[in-house]
């Protein structure tokens, strides 16, 4: 078989643990049949159920889905071999990626010897389950059941075989999580383009500009492609696939139809052509026009299925998120990282090359990068790395990278926290701003929320040296910076001390200390005998116990589970980026050349900017020393 992504089948279960929508395609099945006939090593006799005339049912899957849940725990499963375990089982195999690629061990009516579908990708997005069978080798499933009954636990280091070195050379598995990322996006309308920030005007303006733009097309834009691509789409919508009886539940009609266009555009006969949801929705609204052909020799990219025609420009955005952790203890580092990406979008006749250097592209602070597939980086440096890119459709990532803070962090200080009795606490902020921030970087906005996921505020005393505090119930906001009255070109010191007053604490009813774990077989042995619907889940089992019976460790911080308080922080920083990342707009160049005007903007926002209690605990991970 080729080193490619070929789907078997995919289905999507709702939460009642029933099929609602499935698909499989009959032309990679059929490759699948003919590989198992070619591997004669299949016709040993604890390994012939595995070779199968046909996939399973919707209903035989949803039964193998719910024995599942229960052999591993949950859904997704251990993922690492615990005392539940049994041989046969994916946490047998004790390798924590069978969190995410399963097997299901199917019957049929007329059989009794189980079959096993292996590899499933599965995806949980929101309330439904996708489950994504690649296209592999007869021998990767026959070495899978070989780990699946194992004696020995875990797979060490050098072994023979180990499951992630087996994953990591398999591309269909790559390709499979790609297919079930897209569908779960698709079902809960999470598609989104990233965010490019533009100064100038509208062409056309407001809800006209919004509509096109969310396709990837100009409001002046005519979209244009070779004839042939649209022929070839829909003649391969109605042959290659074959759509199941499911039931019609779970799914709106609108989703239904979303996932089947997608399927018919994007991966007509199993083998994924193009994942892009932008081109794939703009190829169904506008359909194809013969007005422009691609010059002859220049082939026209899978990224790029219309031509643009209308007013030329170029907009690059670098928008940074900076995670934080925040300790103010001599002990303890802080620590502050920045995850980075490069948006664009290049609104360029015909099929240009854009090439430019990128600027602070330093290996000391840079630690990760990634590009999209329309880029090439023919030239490496220290200080610059030159980018030439055939740029797609639309709003896209150029490139993704992770860094170190190449400046100070942008809010520094400290967050102190005690109980002056029961059910009253005393709290100090004292912080800096933008300290060593010049413009023309300034901050937008910025917010410090306390949260008492425990305890119910009744009262709050204290005033702050800037900005204005609310109060909610389980919660203190305090809004140092508010939008429209930005900072720039200064620092800012800001203190806040104050009380807050609780509700009386209500005990529960709990376990005893440390039998959380340890009672939990009895939990579950409840849990089944309840409803067979409402089955042993030990994520939710933990969750719930976070969340609603585990009562605060000690009296000096009853206000998260395992003792921790926090605040977080959450800004937005505009006029440039925190990494040192950078474009000057004069040496884009075009080839060929073509006078287009270029715009360059940054902004960094906030991740998980927190601040610890600096005198409670706290969680740390320990770094090796330089």
């Amino acid at each position: 078989m080729p080193g490619s992504c070929s789907i078997r089948a995919l289905w999507i279960l709702a939460n009642q643990d029933t099929v609602v929508f499935s698909r499989r395609f009959p032309v990679v099945e059929k490759r699948w049949r003919a590989a198992c006939e070619r591997d004669k090593s299949l016709i040993e006799d604890d390994l012939k159920y595995t070779v199968v005339p046909s996939l399973p049912t919707d209903s035989e899957i949803a039964a193998a889905f719910i024995d599942r849940k229960k052999r591993e725990g949950s859904a997704r499963g251990f993922g690492i071999r615990i005392n539940h375990s049994v041989e046969g089982s994916d946490s047998w195999v004790d390798d924590p990626i069978t969190r995410h690629i399963i097997s299901l061990y199917t019957k049929n009516e007329q059989e009794e010897t189980n079959r096993t579908l292996w590899p499933l990708v599965l995806h949980i997005k929101d309330h439904y389950c996708i489950l994504v069978l690649p296209l592999v080798e007869p021998h990767h499933l026959k070495t899978y059941t070989r780990m699946c009954k194992r004696s020995d636990c875990g797979n060490a280091v050098g072994a023979d075989e180990s499951l992630s070195a087996l994953l990591l050379n398999l591309p269909s598995i790559t390709g499979a999580f790609m297919v079930g990322h897209m569908i779960g996006d698709i079902i809960t309308g999470n598609v989104t383009e990233p965010e490019i920030v533009i100064s100038a005007s509208p062409s056309v303006g407001g809800l006209l500009d919004s509509l096109t733009g969310s396709i990837g097309i100009s409001a002046r834009a005519k979209p244009v492609a070779a004839p042939v691509a649209g022929s070839t789409a829909s003649g391969a919508a109605t042959s290659g696939a074959m759509t199941s009886d499911a039931p019609k539940i779970g799914l709106r009609p609108l989703d239904r139809d979303a996932i089947r266009s997608f399927i018919s555009s994007a991966m007509p006969f199993g083998t994924p052509l193009d994942l892009n949801y932008t081109n794939i929705s703009a190829v169904k609204i506008n359909g194809f026009s013969s007005a422009d052909i691609p010059p002859a020799d220049q082939k026209q990219p899978a990224w790029k299925p219309y031509l643009y025609r209308g007013k030329q420009r170029i907009l690059f955005t670098i928008h940074e998120t900076v995670h934080a952790a925040m300790y103010d203890r001599d002990e303890i580092p802080d620590s502050i990282t920045i995850s980075g990406q490069v948006n664009c979008r290049a609104e360029l006749e015909g099929l240009p090359d854009v090439m430019f250097p990128l600027i602070g592209l330093d290996t000391a602070r840079v630690e990760l990068l990634s590009f999209h597939p329309c880029a090439q980086v023919p030239e490496h440096g220290n200080e610059k790395q030159t980018l030439m890119f055939s740029p797609p459709l639309g709003n896209f990532v150029l490139m993704r990278y992770q860094a170190l803070c190449g400046m100070r962090p942008p809010i520094k200080g400290f967050y102190q926290l005690s109980m002056v009795s029961e059910n009253e606490g005393a709290f100090l902020f004292r912080l800096r701003l933008m300290e060593g921030y010049r413009a023309p970087l300034s901050m937008d906005f910025c917010t410090v929320t306390i949260p008492f996921p425990r305890r119910r505020v009744l009262s709050f005393e204290g005033t702050p040296s800037i900005g204005t505090v609310s109060v909610a119930e389980h919660f203190v906001e305090w809004k140092i910076i508010t939008t429209g009255r930005g900072v720039s070109g200064k620092s800012v010191e800001a203190t806040f001390p104050g009380t807050v007053k609780f509700a009386p604490w209500q005990p529960q009813r709990l376990p005893s200390s440390g039998a959380v774990l340890g009672n939990m077989e009895d939990e579950e042995s409840d849990a089944e005998t309840e409803s067979t619907n409402n089955m042993a889940n030990v994520e939710d089992f933990l969750m719930e116990k976070m969340n609603k019976d585990l009562q605060a460790v000690d009296l000096e911080e009853p206000f998260c589970w395992q003792a921790y308080d926090y605040a977080k922080v959450s800004f937005k920083i505009m006029g440039g980026s925190l990494s040192g990342m950078s474009i000057d707009p004069k040496s884009v160049s075009i080839f060929p050349a073509v006078k287009a005007p270029v715009e360059f903007s940054t902004q960094v926002t906030s991740g998980d900017y927190i601040l610890w209690n600096t005198l409670g605990k706290c969680p740390v991970a320990a770094t090796p020393k330089a």
